[in-house]
């Protein structure tokens, strides 16, 4: 995808191939990785109807990063290490920025003795989109390049996955070692970063000392000037009648002791 975004995209630019870039990546990182990938398949922050959330899901998988049950499953593992007192670098973005991108972009993490995650949900279609998740995003070529060549298939495609794929990473590296953190939770390895001003192009996944205080909340970012994409788009859904039970964040000011206390008894 690096490779066909580089060379197939310097010999294709032009502004309709740059739009249709820039459209869908927003579209996938709004609809697909934070609404269907993060908070409803990995946190079920909220509730909504059956086919909504397959289709939320379907289109995170667009994002290029797995499918979505090894996403969650590696979601899971990362979630428990980073609330153990003590978590090994690779899962915390524990080490300078070029040796963590080597990690998170060229290798597999193997465990000896994997540790005990919750279920995946059962469900057959989901089982099936992670058995054919690579299918699914190579087939988007097909209208794309029916629509405007092969252009629209380095920058709709290649370009699109690749700025998915590295700025999930970057996202990742920098909300684990800068940036703000207005909660503190005790006996944790990793507190997690708030990134001010990227609010609008991560779909509010930059709030994530929010996150880390609240897992379960479908709103991130919480505090005045806190943009959340994401949580406008959950409302919008809401009014339409398409998702309800939203999870709100348990405090948005500040983390009192008791609260942190009592988030660090569930941790355990």
């Amino acid at each position: 995808m690096f490779t066909g975004a580089v060379f197939g995209g310097s010999l294709t630019l032009s502004w309709s191939a740059v739009v249709v870039f820039v459209a869908l990546t927003l579209l996938v990182l709004l609809l697909g990785h934070t609404l269907g990938s993060h908070r409803k398949l990995i946190h079920n922050s909220f509730a909504c109807p059956r086919w909504l959330a397959l289709a939320l899901i379907a289109c995170g998988i667009q994002v290029g990063l797995d499918g979505p049950l090894g996403l969650k499953r590696q979601h899971d593992l990362r979630d428990l290490a980073q609330r153990q007192p003590d978590c090994h670098p690779f899962l915390r973005h524990g080490r300078s920025f070029w040796v963590d991108a080597w990690w998170q972009l060229h290798c597999e993490l193997r465990l000896p003795r994997p540790p005990t995650l919750p279920a995946a949900p059962h469900e057959p279609l989901l089982e099936l989109m992670e058995r054919t998740w690579r299918l699914q995003v190579l087939l988007t070529a097909v209208p794309l390049w029916c629509f405007g060549g092969w252009a629209f298939v380095w920058w709709g495609l290649c370009a699109r996955v690749t700025a998915g794929v590295i700025g999930h990473w970057l996202v990742g590296y920098f909300a684990h070692n800068h940036g703000s953190q207005p909660v503190r939770l005790p006996a944790v390895a990793v507190q997690g970063r708030n990134l001010a001003g990227i609010s609008l192009l991560t779909m509010g996944e930059c709030w994530h000392n929010n996150h880390h205080a609240d897992p379960a909340s479908a709103r991130l970012g919480w505090r005045s000037g806190e943009w959340d994409p994401g949580w406008w788009m959950l409302c919008g859904l809401a009014r339409l009648g398409w998702v309800w039970d939203l999870r709100a964040p348990r405090f948005t000011a500040a983390a009192t002791a008791d609260a942190q206390a009592l988030l660090a008894e569930e941790i355990r």
